[in-house]
């Protein structure tokens, strides 16, 4: 099969999957736990400023996630729980904390 048949095969079971026709597809569900931000960003060992940067939010947005007024969605949860997991990656990818 060629390249192109395997991509119009996948696309033919999608349009399928999207019409109902559910059979013989596994759907996965992945739930990411809402991250408590302000531990999140001191176990890094960074400031606010330096934690947004890093992760390329605005200050003001980290600021609403850590008071609670806001809640990280999409791509940004799924980082912070990474960070939770891991928070040295920061440092291991980004290189040393900036001081500030």
């Amino acid at each position: 099969m060629s390249a192109f048949e395997k991509i119009m095969e996948g696309l033919n079971d999608t349009e399928a999957y999207l019409d109902g026709e559910r059979h013989g597809f596994v759907a996965h569900e992945v739930v990411v736990p809402e991250p408590d931000v302000r531990a999140i960003r001191e176990r890094t060992g960074q400031s606010q400023a330096a934690f947004a940067r890093n992760i390329g939010v605005a200050v003001a947005t980290l600021r609403n996630w850590e008071q609670g007024r806001r809640r990280p969605q999409g791509p940004a949860r799924v980082l912070l729980a990474l960070l939770a997991e891991q928070p040295e990656i920061i440092q291991h990818h980004l290189g040393p904390a900036p001081t500030q």
